[in-house]
């Protein structure tokens, strides 16, 4: 069993101390991470909020993925996206929106494109073709699913920040959403920065990173106000490096334990699932660091209250 321990039972790591090293290296983070979200290289988004056509194709043996672009190419619906999903045997084909409304007659619906693809494929490669699935997303759709994206993101951030404004004190929610923004933006911009593609499943990784990081945070605050309880004289700084130390293996074991089931979704999960299983591997590892060195330290700003954790004694008759 002393094997499998990844952290010590007892630690004393002095996390406050490297609070403004580390409060430097977010703040250029995230300025980074911004940069690479709206400017360079930006959002790639995909058929989900574009408007466009993707075609999954499944036959008995292996395709010629070379062939597929070149007989897909050959239709002049203009650039295409072709790729291996899974294994050899199965591919996926994706035109969008506006290449393909533009190419040869703005009467070419994205039906007819669908249609059009899966004629020529079977042409080209066999009748015995599977096509296992045929997305169509028209414009007035994609705006529509843009919308709809930004709404349960707002909500989401709406409904923890009542939840946490009710549990805490401001400042101890201050620090769990300057956190859980640190988290998202930051895994965001490097997820922006290597190209995968944003489409609907990382608006689910999205929330899915910002209820872990509140989450985690959460469960350390808790931790700090119990010990702003236990010790009544001891100094913030020293409290929360303590709080933090006992809840250390914790925080780790629960991050690492989610990251190798990402990994085997990362592996083994398709290329539907990668982009989603990325980003949140990023956003568990990032969040993690951020409890560790940004939301606790971060009340050493604020400043918390100790008047509320005294016990108030009752008046005898």
């Amino acid at each position: 069993m002393k094997l499998l321990k990844l952290i010590p039972d007892e630690t004393d790591i002095p996390f406050t101390k490297w609070r403004i090293p580390a409060f430097a290296a977010n703040a250029i983070a995230f300025v980074a991470a911004a940069f690479a979200i709206f400017v360079y290289p930006g959002v790639n988004f995909g058929v989900d909020f574009r408007g466009g056509v993707t075609i999954e194709v499944s036959d008995a043996e292996p395709i010629d993925v070379g062939a597929v672009r070149a007989t897909v190419g050959a239709l002049g619906f203009g650039e295409s996206k072709v790729q291996e999903f899974g294994t050899p045997n199965d591919i996926i084909v994706v035109l969008e929106q506006a290449e393909a409304e533009g190419t040869q007659s703005a009467d070419v619906t994205q039906q007819a494109v669908a249609a059009r693809v899966q004629e020529a494929l079977r042409q080209a490669l066999g009748a015995d073709l599977v096509f296992r699935r045929v997305d169509i997303v028209g414009p007035t759709v994609s705006g529509e699913l843009v919308r709809k994206g930004f709404i349960a993101v707002a909500l989401a951030w709406a409904m923890i920040l009542s939840y946490i404004w009710f549990r805490f004190q401001w400042q101890w929610g201050l620090g769990a959403v300057v956190g859980a923004l640190f988290d998202t933006v930051v895994s965001v911009g490097v997820f922006v920065f290597f190209g995968f593609e944003f489409n609907l499943t990382i608006i689910a990784a999205i929330l899915t990173i910002i209820g872990y990081s509140v989450n985690d945070k959460i469960v350390v605050y808790d931790r700090i106000r119990e010990s702003l309880r236990k010790y009544k004289q001891m100094p913030l700084a020293e409290l929360i490096d303590l709080s933090l130390n006992e809840t250390l293996t914790r925080t780790v074991v629960t991050g690492g334990t989610a990251i190798l089931a990402l990994i085997a979704l990362i592996i083994f999960g398709g290329e539907v699932l990668r982009g989603f299983s990325v980003l949140i591997t990023l956003g568990i590892i990032i969040g993690t660091y951020s409890t560790l060195l940004l939301a606790a330290p971060f009340l050493l700003l604020t400043g918390v209250k100790r008047d509320w954790s005294k016990v108030k004694a009752t008046a005898t008759p």
